[in-house]
Formats: structure tokens, C-alpha cells, sequence
């Protein structure tokens, strides 16, 4: 055999003089070649799909779910469940420490109230929260604009098609304290999240509104809402805001409590969970009908070429230079459907993107399209993973090399 500074270098150069001459690419256009190409194509492309779609599906409802009660709230600690709150006072040199605290990206004050509102020809039971932070429901505004006055609020296009209201309508907001109490309030805008529980439940106001509704005192309200930069760290931001809050006690003697939005929506984050599982197992199949696909592909590439394993071997080359070979060739032909599979996959990706071609049921599924999320670190251990499961694969049919002697080519002839 020829002598080279590599290693390996021989095997490598058969194996490519042999993947790109014209009587290999005449013989790898057979049929069987073809498929078990497009099998790795296929895999490589509905993986690529099926994460991008679960990361931006749990990307799209953790904003959502975020966006109506932050990914951190601070409330006082003898609250029950329920939407009446117990207030905590809380003045600008709390706001100032939670906001120094590594991760945290907004901090603010909000409130709620539970109220009904009647119309002449219906009642809808719903929760006022006032707020400081509009920066989500800009973005789902669909008419009007934010409340600016006190009695000014958003509801949701599900409420107002509920009651047959719209922007710029007075309605009436019934509330149960020692006596019923009703305050009229004016419709500004209207948004549109796609939660349609959580819409139909929320009426948004200014934090002012909901304190004389409580009959609080300034500086009392429901709680603190605290966002975080990254759902990866949301369990460690969770815990320093917890030892930062926990043994202090507010100007009225309240003790707070800390929780995160997978604590307090458990069903919703515990049903994107489930998508993880729902991943890995179309990961699987993908990898199986990739990982069959190689070995078709490999199993024709070297009964192809018997007469070439038999010639090398009488010149002199030993088992693993010639599996060596079809190794190499065999790699090649991953490589080709791993770079098709990405082309495909991502291009797919970046059309429902942009153009939200795919719709869903928004009722069911919270969002009115298929969400796509770019991952880059994903996407490269995607690509890795495929190649060394389909080297490791490779290993077991390339022995067949081994059962062909010299002396027994010309029965394949």
C-alpha cells in the first residue's frame, strides 16, 4: 500500500475517489441508495422541526402565561388561593433590591380585585389587576389604547364579544366587600392574548384604581412581580428572591412569600413538560429510520464494490483498512443527507416564522400558529449527536467486509 504522512489518509482518499467517481454516482442512483439518503434526509429534517417547535411553543405560553403574573411574585404570606389579596406595603428601596439582584430585568407592583360585571343582558365574574408594567399587552393590543385615568381599563376581544361591548363603552363593575359596591369604569382598549381562560378572567387597569377599590392606603398592594432574562435561571432567581424577602417583615408587620410561575400554574408547565417527552421519542423514531437507512446504504455500498474489497485484500490490506474505506464513503453519504436534512429542516423553520403558514386552534393549543424558536446550542447538538450515533452505527454492518475473501469474489461476479 502506498505510504502517506496520515494515518489514515489512503482510506480516506479510496473512499472519496470512490464516492465521487461517475461509476459510483451511476450506481448511487439505484433506487435503494436513494431511499436510504432520503431516510436520513427525513430524519435529520423532522427533528430539526420538532425542536424548534417545542422550544418556541414553551418559549410562546411561558411569555403568555408571564405576561399576566410575571415570572416571580412576592405576596404576602398569610394569602390563601383566591384573588383577594392581602396587601403588603412596599416602598422604592424594596423595588431598588430586587431590581440588583442577577438576572432580574423588571420589577414592579401590582393588585387585583375580584368584581362582576353586569349588562342588560349578561354578567361575566372577572378579576381587576392593576398594574405598572403594560410592556406585554402593548404588543397584544388588537384596538384603543392603555388606560390612562383612574376608572380607564383593557378588556380582553373575548370579554367584550361575551358582554357585546367595545372601545370607548361604560360598564358596570359590581364588588363584594361588608356591602356590594359598584363603580363604573370605561373601556380604552381591547387585547388579545390567546389564553382564553385568563382573558376572559382579567380586566386591566392603573394599580391606583384597584388600591381605592381595596380601600389601601398608598404604598399597599397585592404583591410584587418580578421578571427574569432567562426561564434557565428562573428556579436560582426564584431562591435569591426568596432569602431577600423572606425573614423581613414590611412596614405593617407582614410577613411575604415567593413564588414562580411554574408554582403557581402547575397544569400549564406540567402539560409542556409532557412536549419534552413527546421530543425524545420523535427523536428516537428519527434516529431508527436514519439509523436503518445507513445501514441499507452501507450494506449496498459494499456489496457493490465486492470485487474491490477482494482486490485490496489480495494486494495486501488487512480488515479494518478496507472497513476503514466504506466507513469513510459512508460518512460521506450521512454527511450529504445531514446537510440536505438541515437545509430542509431550517428552511422550513424560517417559513412558518415568518409567514405563520401553519395555524392552530388557539382555544386548545393558546397560541393561533405554530411558534418556532431558533436554538442555536440545540441545533449543534442535534447535528453532533446524528453524526456520532451514525458513526457508532456504522461499525456493526461495516464487519461484513470481513466475511469477503479473495478467493471467494468471483461467486459475486
Amino acid at each position: 500500500m502506498p505510504k502517506t504522512n496520515s494515518k489514515h489518509y489512503s482510506e480516506w482518499k479510496i473512499a472519496k475517489r470512490l464516492y465521487f467517481s461517475e461509476e459510483n454516482n451511476r450506481r448511487s442512483s439505484r433506487p435503494a441508495v436513494r431511499v436510504a439518503l432520503g431516510g436520513i434526509i427525513i430524519g435529520v429534517m423532522v427533528m430539526i422541526l420538532a425542536i424548534g417547535v417545542v422550544i418556541g411553543f414553551k418559549q410562546e405560553i411561558s411569555q403568555k402565561v408571564a405576561g399576566f403574573g410575571s415570572h416571580i411574585q412576592v405576596v404576602n404570606f398569610e394569602n390563601n388561593s383566591t384573588y383577594e389579596l392581602h396587601p403588603i406595603r412596599v416602598n422604592d428601596s424594596v423595588l431598588a433590591s430586587l431590581k440588583e439582584i442577577e438576572y432580574v430585568t423588571h420589577v414592579s407592583t401590582f393588585a387585583t380585585k375580584p368584581g362582576i360585571i353586569k349588562t342588560d343582558s349578561t354578567f361575566q365574574g372577572v378579576v381587576v389587576k392593576g398594574t405598572d408594567y403594560w410592556d406585554y399587552f402593548v404588543q397584544n393590543i388588537v384596538e384603543g389604547e392603555l388606560p390612562k385615568e383612574a376608572n380607564d381599563v383593557l378588556l380582553s376581544t373575548e370579554l367584550a364579544r361575551l358582554l357585546s361591548l367595545k372601545v370607548g363603552d361604560d360598564l358596570l363593575c359590581y364588588f363584594v366587600d361588608e356591602n356590594l359596591r359598584v363603580r363604573k369604569l370605561k373601556i380604552t382598549g381591547l387585547y388579545n392574548t390567546c389564553m382564553l381562560e385568563m382573558d376572559k378572567l382579567y380586566v386591566l387597569s392603573n394599580v391606583e384604581l384597584v388600591r381605592q377599590l381595596n380601600k389601601w392606603e398608598e404604598g399597599q398592594v397585592s404583591g410584587i412581580e418580578v421578571l427574569v432574562d432567562d426561564l434557565e435561571y428562573l428556579d436560582e432567581t426564584t431562591e435569591t428572591v426568596y432569602f431577600a424577602t423572606a425573614n423581613k417583615q414590611d412596614a405593617d408587620g407582614n410577613l411575604w412569600y415567593t413564588q414562580n410561575l411554574r408554582q403557581l400554574n402547575p397544569q400549564i408547565f406540567g402539560w409542556l413538560d409532557l412536549l419534552d417527552m413527546n421530543v425524545i421519542i420523535i427523536i428516537l423514531l428519527m434516529l431508527c429510520v436514519s439509523g436503518f437507512s445507513i445501514i441499507t446504504g452501507l450494506v449496498i455500498l459494499i456489496m457493490d464494490s465486492v470485487r474491490l474489497i477482494g482486490t485490496l485484500k489480495a494486494l495486501g490490506a488487512n480488515n479494518a483498512f478496507v472497513r476503514r474505506i466504506f466507513i469513510y464513503q459512508s460518512l460521506m453519504l450521512i454527511g450529504k443527507g445531514i446537510i440536505w436534512g438541515n437545509i430542509l429542516g431550517i428552511g422550513l423553520c424560517v417559513i412558518q416564522y415568518f409567514t405563520h403558514a401553519i395555524p392552530l386552534d388557539a382555544a386548545t393549543y393558546y397560541v393561533n400558529y405554530v411558534p418556532i424558536d431558533f436554538s442555536i446550542g440545540w441545533w449543534i447538538l442535534l447535528n453532533i449527536g446524528t453524526l456520532l450515533v451514525s458513526w457508532l452505527i456504522l461499525l456493526a454492518p461495516s464487519a461484513i467486509v470481513t466475511k469477503i475473501s479473495p478467493a471467494k469474489v468471483m461467486q459475486f461476479e
